[in-house]
């Protein structure tokens, strides 16, 4: 019965076979893998990891050759491998032990070597050929190929399985030289219908073993089931236990190495992010690695005060960091003088380029790298671009501890699907949307992602510099722009570019619509940079006027809380004297409607500054809020005629008669210190009785305009006092 069920197994089995037997499975220890590389690259240690995940047994050949076989890329080559190849072979004298070559750079595996075997055996000869769509490197050979009923019908000399006799059989007419194209010599012996024979040749026609990519990127989808990460090929419907990105698919396979095998799952999230770390904890302040940080300014860019503030509060050692200081902009020349002046003796050494030198953005970049290459201390080199916006202190630490050649942190712009990193590349170069970016963006995705494009800032380790990234013009190009360029040459090297966002690090500005023609020109920025502009402008304890109620209630409907910081309103008090354009105090007043106030002030107009429009917006969204919790019912549109800064002297205008204002509500804010900057002032409602002597800096009264609230500005004894007044919903 057992005979029978035997032949029935055999007579039926999916592949035809050439000769049948009762052969059992191949044990996974008579399987050896071969691979060659004369260089550690990331490629290869992605293949490594990968082998390493499934206990395939390795052998690398050809480790530090000069690699002779071409680029792939350009012409053929190759055949350094098979060299390496037919001498390894001589060595191994089990006839029957199972051969298993393939390329290591762009190659991962997708499953183990008991599904491997199986799959071998299932072919039925002794030697399986990876197959491709296309054919390479000579077309004319097309018609000379054996037809298959279905599936893939060319070699591909980038994987194949074997007895080891078979393949030495297979290489024993090799003779060429290292750069002579190895996949032209296989594929002459495959179409060779005796040599085919004789040794026993099929081709992994469906992709059950071998899936090369390029023609095939159509076919090949990520499959997520039971914890586990496959590639699968859809035409076919089959699971390829070796992923190959041969040709110029170096890109697919990077993405698809995101994943394979298991390196992100749904269900366990990231699992090799924190392999291979390089901890920095519990060392002495003496045993950091020393950095360079190139800081890079190439057009007008807003908050750049706020940029170096940041950077110096980076929780690292400041005398393990060396600065690389870029700036094109006159501009910007008062910001940095201003840092400089306050913190450059903390740091190990400083290095500055300024407009005057006349250094073009493209050279300045090579020129800091330069400075880390030269450095025998240097270990890494921190790129950053002033408008990155680098919330997180410990993200020089945590990119350094990832251990990378090449890592960056992901930024983003608020409200939008924009990152400092691309998730693909169209045909031509530039930006396409990966099937995986939004999520990354979003966070549903968390880990680390090689990905094709970073841009703004990235940490490289200074050895990269040194070996794979020697070029002294990194940033050149004829048809690219600087950072696609560089970006492109890190590719071609084989270096990862990986982004993280493990962390939370920042966001890059906008620097749209930036003009310099003002003296605080950040105050503008409430459109173009709002997270930006509220964090620098509105005050720390705005929050909680909305959530806390932390609203005070000094009068009878008059509402007391905080909206301005400290440098909102230094900025608009020196924004005014600096325009110096203040009235007269008289009753004529041609800036309004009519030419006549009843109640004249000596003030300049928000229009007067060009700040008519971010004005409105500041009351739009952060007054109305608190005028509809205060006033429930009445909705603003927060319209105004008059919006200004007014100014207090005892020997100006100490004072304001008694008046109402032409408003449905007054917004009232102290832009100085009573006690400090100023003594006396403050506000008196008649009606009630009720003054307000203590304004404080930052804080606003919002009272009713007309009819109710009338009331009058108390003297200034001594000192100035500046406030600025809104009058809403005239």
């Amino acid at each position: 019965m057992r005979g029978v069920l035997a032949f029935l197994a055999c007579l039926f089995a999916s592949f035809p076979p050439l000769h049948c037997n009762q052969q059992g499975s191949i044990p996974e220890g008579d399987l050896l893998v071969l691979t060659v590389a004369t260089q550690e690259t990331d490629g290869f240690r992605r293949f490594l990891r990968s082998a390493k995940h499934f206990n395939y047994t390795i052998k690398v050949l050809g480790r530090g050759e000069t690699w002779r076989g071409g680029d792939y890329m350009t012409a053929p080559g190759g055949g350094q491998k098979v060299r390496l190849l037919k001498s390894a072979l001589e060595d191994i004298q089990e006839e029957k032990k199972v051969i298993l070559f393939v390329d290591s750079y762009d190659v991962i595996f997708s499953s183990g070597p008991k599904e491997l075997l199986k799959k071998f055996q299932q072919a039925k000869h002794k030697v399986v050929f990876s197959a491709e769509t296309l054919i390479w490197p000579d077309r004319h050979l097309e018609d000379k190929h054996p037809h298959v009923r279905e599936g893939k019908r060319f070699l591909g000399a980038g994987g194949f399985i074997g007895y080891a006799a078979n393949l030495k059989k297979m290489l024993s007419d090799w003779s060429g030289a290292d750069g002579d194209s190895d996949q032209l010599f296989y594929t002459k012996i495959y179409i060779n219908k005796e040599k085919r024979k004789s040794i026993n040749i099929t081709l992994d026609s469906k992709c059950r073993l071998f899936q090369n990519l390029h023609g095939a990127l159509d076919e090949v989808v990520l499959k997520f089931e039971d914890g586990r990460v496959r590639a699968r090929n859809v035409l076919y419907d089959t699971l390829p236990v070796i992923i190959h990105g041969n040709g110029p698919t170096k890109l697919q396979i990077n993405y698809l190495g995101n994943y394979i095998p298991n390196l992100w799952t749904f269900e366990t999230g990231c699992t090799m992010c924190n392999q291979d770390r390089r901890l920095l904890s519990g060392l002495q302040e003496s045993e950091y690695p020393v950095v360079v940080i190139g800081i890079f300014i190439q057009q007008p860019t807003p908050f750049v005060t706020v940029f170096f503030e940041r950077l110096f509060n980076l929780k690292y050692p400041k005398n393990r960091l060396k600065l690389f200081i870029y700036n094109q902009e006159t501009h910007h020349e008062q910001h940095i003088h201003a840092f400089l002046d306050s913190h450059e003796s903390e740091y190990q050494g400083v290095k500055l380029i300024g407009p005057e030198e006349d250094i073009d953005p493209v050279s300045s970049r090579n020129l800091g790298f330069d400075m880390c290459r030269e450095d025998i201390d240097c270990e890494y080199f921190f790129s950053i671009d002033v408008d990155v916006v680098l919330k997180n202190e410990d993200t020089l630490r945590i990119l350094i501890e990832h251990n990378k050649p090449f890592i960056a942190p992901m930024l983003t712009k608020p409200g939008r699907l924009w990152t400092n990193f691309w998730g693909a590349l169209s045909a031509d170069g530039f930006y396409a949307r990966s099937e995986d970016y939004v999520d990354i963006v979003q966070g549903h995705r968390v880990g680390l992602w090689n990905v094709p494009y970073v841009s703004h800032i990235f940490l490289i380790k200074a050895d990269t510099l040194r070996t794979d990234l020697k070029d002294p013009d990194l940033f050149k190009s004829t048809t690219l722009d600087p950072d696609m360029a560089f970006c492109e040459k890190i590719r071609n090297k084989g270096v990862f570019m990986f982004v993280t966002n493990m962390d939370t690090f920042g966001r890059v500005l906008s620097t749209d619509n930036y003009q310099t023609n003002h003296l605080h020109n950040d105050l503008w920025q409430i459109f173009e940079n709002p997270v930006e502009w509220e964090e620098r402008y509105i005050h720390p304890n705005y929050s909680r006027v909305l959530k806390d109620e932390f609203i005070e209630t000094p009068c009878p409907d008059v509402y007391w809380f905080p909206i301005f910081s400290e440098v909102a309103c230094d900025h608009l008090v020196e924004e005014m004297e600096n325009f110096g354009q203040w009235s007269g105090g008289a009753n004529v007043d041609n800036r309004i409607q009519g030419g006549y106030e009843n109640v004249p002030t000596i003030d300049i107009h928000m229009n007067q500054v060009g700040y008519e429009k971010e004005w409105q917006k500041f009351l739009l969204d952060y007054i109305a809020p608190v005028t509809e919790k205060m006033f429930p019912g009445y909705y603003t549109r927060a319209q105004f005629d008059l919006a200004f800064v007014v100014r207090y002297k005892p020997d100006e205008q100490p004072s304001l008669r008694p008046h109402h204002d032409a408003s449905t509500f007054t917004i009232n804010i102290a832009l100085n210190h009573v006690g400090i900057d100023f003594q006396g002032g403050g506000c008196r409602f008649l009606r009630y009785d009720c003054s307000i002597r203590s304004p404080r800096k930052g804080w606003a009264f919002m009272h009713p305009g007309r009819l109710t609230h009338y009331h009058e500005g108390l003297p200034t004894t001594e000192g100035v006092r500046y406030i600025a007044v809104s009058f809403v919903d005239p």
